[in-house]
């Protein structure tokens, strides 16, 4: 089981990226699927989760209105786009599945990408 998490980069304020989590080893309408970030000195924050067999997703707080998850079982990958990025959105990004219900809770996944960085900077 692996997961590969891509699509970050550098960014202005307000501008938009789209994250890629890619999955091998095992199909992604098995699991639920989180995302999750970790800015640099702080713990990690569950961000969106979605579960891609029935098509539920969950959101936290500071991740609703400009986030927003897909799911492309054909390609065995879930997308994390987000919107009018903000300085504060600078994090690693990371993806993980649990065979769990739909969680933000980091301890409840079992397998994690390798993470990919977004930074947000003018």
């Amino acid at each position: 089981v692996q997961l590969q998490a891509s699509g970050g980069g550098l960014v202005q304020p307000g501008g938009s990226l789209r994250l890629s989590c890619t999955a091998s080893g095992f199909a992604l309408d098995d699991y639920a699927i989180g995302w999750f970030r970790q800015a640099s000195g702080k713990e990690r924050e569950g961000i969106s989760c979605i579960s891609i067999g029935d098509g539920s997703t969950f959101f936290a707080d500071s991740a609703k209105g400009r986030f927003t998850m897909s799911g492309d079982n054909a390609k065995n990958t879930v997308y994390l786009q987000i919107d009018s990025l903000k300085p504060e959105d600078t994090a690693v990004y990371y993806c993980a599945a649990t065979s769990g219900v739909i969680s933000l809770y980091w301890e409840e996944y079992d397998y994690w990408g390798q993470g990919t960085q977004v930074t947000v900077s003018s």
